[in-house]
């Protein structure tokens, strides 16, 4: 007959991969969202380099260790006297955060699954040992992730995206700016880049590199990088030249734009007094003259008439919106994979040694049931939070994408050697809307917006409270 304990890890191992596979459908979206989206990779591509990159950063750097209580949140002493308690408390929060993770990602909801784990570990802790048991602190700086994290990126690619903008596309030749541009903008690419490896994706590997070697490094692959860019972008140059014919881009003028926004405020004027027999003519006209305008919203490279500047910048920068987002896809599975495996190591610990600590050890196997959950949980439903990030929130080139990207890496780098609250997802969103509001808040889609945002709002809560039922089904089968 099989014991309760084998029940319980069977559990704890489905439960486990059920939870790899929806930060697969959700959290892993979010970093290949605006290269699919921007048209730099199809669906299809951006899976396999995000498989490749997630599972590698979970099974070679995830960590072999792990917090028993993600973030520290509640006190562990208050189950040294029921141990059982506390298995019964992980395997009901691993249950219940993956639930919403799949819930939010049919909506395709963007929601952080490090929120989700976190708001149900609080909520059996606070049903253990009471409000004292929670370390409130830690939910505070949590909670001001919110805003610390999609303010920062959203300000970040701001910024970014109007650089580009004057730098680039307002010049007289875009190509050519962009070769002067492009190998300083390369250097500082993996500069930042190669930090945020050191200081998130590597970290796990304890390779004890102060703030100078890494400064000294991250310099050394920024220059060499720079310099390969450099010879690169001539052969870049030559391809579009020889596609010219295939890709045609139309870009419409910024005197058109101009003439025909300024068309349809005379004729909104002019509906008013108009007799009563053509007012329905001019109303149709007016409601298409709208419908024009609303659909030249999308450009923003108005001075722009060259096609070939065009697609040649366009494809520059669909290459580096691919390696910001391979980099932050691989120090994400670094990291995040902790929120599946940490509670499966910690339940395997406790059923060993009957004993709740503080570090529990994650086997290679264990890292390996993660990997496979997060790779297979994108490639069956990553695309329907892939569309929210690239296409839903506003529209997306791949100078958009790559603003929206390098500024996330930049903020996560920046966050993370300040000690400031940071979610990933919040983080990427953040960057999505800041690249939108660069081309003005008609650029926006206020409703999909408005919906993340109370995802997000409820993401604890929702943890919090639906633990509870599990947990106490789970106590009365086993108890």
């Amino acid at each position: 007959m099989i014991s309760a304990d084998t029940v319980i890890l069977i559990l704890a191992i489905f439960f486990g991969l059920y939870m790899a596979w929806s930060i697969g459908a959700n959290d892993v979206a979010n970093a290949m969202g605006t290269s699919v989206g921007s048209g730099a990779l199809t669906l299809k591509r951006a899976i396999i380099i995000a498989s490749v990159l997630e599972f590698s950063g979970a099974f070679f750097v995830g960590s072999h260790v792990s917090e028993t209580i993600r973030k520290g949140i509640i006190e562990t002493n208050i189950f040294a006297s029921s141990p059982d308690l506390f298995i019964y408390g992980m395997l009901a929060a691993l249950l219940t955060a993956a639930i919403w993770l799949q819930i939010a990602s049919y909506f395709g909801w963007p929601v952080s699954t490090t929120h989700s784990i976190v708001g149900s570990i609080l909520g059996f802790g606070i049903l253990i040992g009471g409000f004292s048991a929670i370390h409130w602190g830690k939910i505070a700086s949590i909670v001001a992730s919110w805003v610390v994290s999609p303010v920062l990126s959203a300000s970040i690619a701001f910024i970014i995206f109007n650089i580009l903008r004057y730098k680039i596309f307002y010049q007289p030749d875009p190509m050519k700016a962009t070769k002067k541009v492009a190998p300083v903008l390369i250097f500082f690419v993996f500069f930042v880049l190669s930090l945020v490896m050191m200081f998130k994706g590597l970290k796990n590997l304890h390779l004890n590199l102060n703030l100078t070697h890494s400064l000294l490094i991250s310099t050394i692959v920024g220059l060499v990088a720079g310099f390969i860019g450099k010879k690169l972008l001539n052969k870049i140059e030559d391809e579009i030249i020889e596609d010219e014919d295939e890709q045609p881009i139309n870009i419409p003028s910024a005197r058109l734009k101009f003439n025909l926004f300024r068309a349809q405020k005379r004729i909104e004027k002019s509906v008013e007094l108009a007799p009563h027999n053509i007012k329905h003519r001019l109303t149709e006209i007016l409601n298409q003259l709208k419908d024009v305008n609303s659909e030249l919203e999308i450009y923003d490279v108005d001075e722009v008439a060259d096609r070939k500047n065009v697609a040649g910048v366009e494809k520059v920068f669909a290459y580096l919106q691919i390696l910001s987002a391979g980099f932050v896809a691989f120090a994400h599975g670094a990291n995040d994979v902790a929120n599946a495996v940490g509670p499966l190591a910690a339940i395997i610990a406790v059923l060993k040694t009957g004993i709740v600590s503080l570090k529990a050890p994650v086997p290679p196997w264990i890292l390996l049931l993660g990997g496979l959950g997060i790779v297979i949980g994108l490639a069956t439903w990553g695309w329907r939070v892939m569309l929210t990030i690239g296409k839903k929130i506003t529209e997306l080139t791949p100078t958009r994408g790559f603003s929206a990207e390098f500024s996330a890496a930049i903020t996560i780098l920046l966050a993370s050697r300040l000690g400031l609250p940071i979610s990933t997802t919040h983080t990427l969103v953040g960057a999505v809307l800041g690249v939108g509001m660069a081309r003005g808040f008609t650029a926006l889609n206020m409703r999909v917006l408005r919906n993340i945002v109370v995802s997000w709002l409820i993401t604890i809560p929702v943890g919090a409270i639906g633990v509870i039922f599990i947990f106490y089904i789970l106590k009365f089968i086993f108890s």
